[in-house]
């Protein structure tokens, strides 16, 4: 299996990666296919594909934000069972993640990532059952992942300004005595990586300036 960056709209394997990203996620979560110039050619924007015999059968997008030492997970698919393509992918991404941060002199403190909770919401959507919102969350959560203590919103992925709750707002951190983290970072991080989007709602804004009044904020078991 290679894991292949994609980095131009116009490369064929984007083709097949954004035909996974629309039949695992609901419409909300996905940018339409011609927005997506400007994120693959952002050098900051790490998207990748898991290509087995010619074929993407699965996927992830990252990014790594060097002045906070940070990372965000934008999203992880696998497109077939049997594989090993969760491990495969979180392991080149953790790989390619260290690298960015030897490369800023620094060992990476964590990173972020929305997971659904289908405790909360009945999801239909997922494909095959590696992708149920279940087995994700439990995946997750074996990978390290916790739950920021907050309630979470964040700005639809379609422009129209509305508020999409139904998830959680999770850190993994490198070190596992981790038990808190920063209040402004997670505000000064979520403001960056939603500044695309101009549309925002009150539900949104209000929880960034809750964390502003704040010093840091709990991680809690996922």
């Amino acid at each position: 299996m290679e894991y292949r960056r994609i980095t131009a709209l116009a490369d064929p394997l984007f083709r097949q990666v954004h035909q996974l990203l629309s039949e695992v996620f609901p419409p909300e979560e996905v940018l339409e296919y011609s927005l997506w110039k400007e994120p693959l050619e952002d050098p900051g924007i790490r998207v990748f594909a898991a290509v087995h015999e010619g074929t993407v059968v699965g996927t992830t997008e990252y990014r790594y934000y060097a002045d906070w030492n940070v990372a965000m997970t934008d999203f992880t698919i696998i497109g077939r069972e049997g594989l090993g393509i969760g491990r495969f992918l979180a392991h080149n991404r953790l790989k390619d993640l260290h690298k960015l941060a030897g490369d800023n002199n620094c060992e990476l403190l964590g990173m972020f990532a929305e997971i659904y909770d289908p405790y909360r919401v009945a999801y239909d959507f997922g494909g095959i059952k590696p992708m149920d919102p279940f087995v994700r969350r439990e995946v997750l959560s074996h990978l390290g992942y916790r739950r920021i203590d907050i309630p979470y919103v964040h700005p639809s992925w379609q422009g129209d300004g509305e508020a999409v709750s139904g998830l959680d707002l999770c850190f993994m951190p490198v070190s596992e005595e981790l038990e808190r983290i920063a209040a402004p970072l997670v505000a000064d991080f979520l403001t960056r990586y939603y500044a695309v989007l101009s549309d925002k709602p009150e539900a949104w804004t209000s929880m960034i300036s809750q964390l502003r009044s704040m010093d840091s904020v709990a991680l809690l078991p996922l």
